[in-house]
């Protein structure tokens, strides 16, 4: 079965809660930790993988924190897959397929990906905001996307 890694999930569950609750005031992640149940020790590193990506801005001072960088519908759910994805890559050690495994099965999976990946490229941050919303887990109000 596929499925989402550790940090993925928390980050998706990061940016989300940050499009649902950085207005007026930028989210500080001791918020999201306390909201989501994320381990602080996960979430800072990926969350400054996500302003270095340009998908979150960081905001310093006593009332600091994280606002999105972009609108909500500018923000594919992919790109926060792919910075995650990057940020794992550089864990893992370098393994040489067998012949069989490069041939066959490598090719296979890389076109599974691309296909999950297309998908996840149709689906926005707004999109799960709005299901958030839908859940009774997200915050209604009606404000701007981010901060200029």
């Amino acid at each position: 079965m596929l499925r989402l890694s550790k940090k993925t999930w928390l980050a998706l569950e990061a940016v989300v809660d940050v499009a649902i609750n950085a207005r007026p005031d930028p989210v500080q992640s001791k918020e999201i930790t306390r909201r989501q149940g994320i381990p602080q020790r996960y979430l800072e590193q990926v969350m400054q993988q996500l302003v270095h990506a340009g998908i979150l801005k960081g905001v310093r001072g006593p009332r600091g924190g994280y606002t999105l960088a972009r609108e909500r519908r500018r923000i594919p759910v992919g790109e926060v897959v792919r910075v995650v994805g990057a940020m794992e890559a550089s864990d893992e050690p370098g393994a040489q397929p067998s012949e069989l495994g490069a041939r066959v099965i490598a090719p296979l999976w890389e076109d599974v990906q691309r296909q999950i990946m297309a998908t996840l490229d149709d689906i926005t941050i707004e999109d799960l905001c709005r299901k958030a919303d839908e859940a009774g887990v997200g915050n209604s109000k009606p404000t701007a996307d981010f901060i200029i």
